[in-house]
């Protein structure tokens, strides 16, 4: 939690507007903050049979077993060795916890509705997963629907 204060750059609860961004493959992509309990480094996965592939298993997060997902297999990209800039982002959704698997974090920014516009028709079509395109000072942003990442099959 301290990383992600330290991140914030102040009080946790302060979230509207604020985007935690991390890279898969060469995409930069972001999420709603408030969704973010935790970052962590990659850790020692437990593999679970009959799962989807992109489902690595549990993790076991302070004696809380924890799903994590590889979202660069989640979202159809290569697979890659996991490395020292590896992270899992553990998000909250429904009251339940998730890990996701990221290649690196990128930084915390503050994104005004005003920047953040619906992903061009093709796009949404092709990508169930992205919600919309944030314009920033740092480039745009494919911004997840993290619902949909989690729960759609």
């Amino acid at each position: 939690m301290d990383e992600l204060n330290d991140l914030l750059g102040g009080d946790f609860n302060e979230t509207q507007g604020k985007y935690l961004t991390f890279c898969v493959s060469d995409e930069e992509y972001g999420m709603e903050i408030a969704y973010v309990t935790e970052i962590i480094g990659i850790q020692p996965i437990t593999d679970v049979p009959d799962i989807p592939s992109y489902i690595k298993g549990l993790i076991n997060l302070r004696g809380k077993i924890t799903p994590v997902m590889d979202v660069r297999l989640r979202f159809n990209k290569m697979p890659q060795e996991y490395d020292d800039r590896t992270c899992i982002i553990v998000v909250n959704h429904l009251n339940t916890s998730i890990g996701l698997i990221v290649d690196t974090i990128r930084d915390v920014l503050v994104i005004d509705d005003s920047q953040i516009g619906d992903p061009a028709a093709a796009a949404a079509q092709q990508n169930r997963y992205i919600k919309s395109i944030a314009r920033t000072d740092h480039g745009n942003k494919l911004l997840i629907n993290l619902e949909k990442v989690l729960s759609d099959h």
